[in-house]
């Protein structure tokens, strides 16, 4: 069983961290081992095998399940909140490739090293749309280094969508591991509304997991604004990457 990373309040990457054991309902507590001896002789029906970490409060509140896990859902059924949010759409990627690109004739066109900014599509006339009513729509991409396939496909396409409205910036992974980011993809609507991706080892979108959980959110919301932070707009990020290869 895999674990994956749920959130920390540490500014520096060292402990206190909460994990999830995948496919369980278990956390993994990671803190400072107790070894005040007074403390020690306090715990109760201790055994053996176990050993004991202090964390933070806030880091529970933040971040530990206050629910029951909730069901997957298709995308589809959550995609008219982009016609229907109020204020902001926001999305992190953290991915190095997705399947919804490399099965598309737009990528064939970029291997062919074709111009895929300026072609129109659906996305892109949405986003003007919403955009022309005040509503915006943000995204923080991680790139690794040297950027994969899919990650410069992404490059190319996103000025497209630069160019339609949309705010895109893009984020070393190193970077973002340092902050702490989450390792999974996220959109988050109004701050309120948090969608969840799964995908399988092949990058293939399986469904979302829809949540208006307040500590969920909120730890969405923290990691939106580190990333935005520290991330660097695609057109300034591109040519870093092109003076490099």
């Amino acid at each position: 069983m895999t674990l994956r990373f749920i959130g920390t309040t540490s500014d520096n990457g060292d402990c206190p961290t909460l994990y999830e054991v995948e496919g369980t309902d278990d956390i993994l507590v990671q803190g400072d081992r107790v070894t005040d001896p007074s403390h020690l002789a306090e715990l109760r029906d201790v055994k053996e095998a176990e050993t004991f970490v202090t964390v933070p409060r806030d880091l529970l509140v933040r971040f530990a399940p206050r629910s029951a896990p909730r069901d997957m859902i298709p995308f589809a059924e959550v995609t008219h909140l982009f016609r229907e949010f109020k204020h902001t759409a926001w999305r992190l990627e953290t991915r190095r490739g997705y399947a919804s690109d490399r099965g598309t004739p737009k990528w064939e066109r970029w291997q062919r090293g074709e111009d895929i900014a300026a072609e129109e599509n659906e996305w892109r006339v949405n986003v003007r749309e919403q955009t022309k009513r005040g509503k915006r729509f943000e995204r923080v991409r991680l790139v690794d280094d040297p950027p994969t396939e899919g990650q410069r496909f992404l490059l190319d396409s996103g000025l497209g969508n630069v160019a339609a409205g949309e705010d895109i910036r893009n984020l070393p992974r190193a970077e973002a591991e340092q902050l702490g980011l989450p390792n999974w993809d996220f959109w988050l609507f109004d701050s309120r509304v948090l969608i969840r991706f799964v995908f399988d080892e092949q990058d293939t979108t399986l469904g979302v997991i829809v949540s208006e959980d307040p500590a969920e959110v909120l730890a969405a919301c923290q990691a939106r604004d580190a990333a935005w932070h520290h991330a660097v707009l695609t057109a300034e990020f591109q040519k870093r990457v092109r003076s490099t290869m």
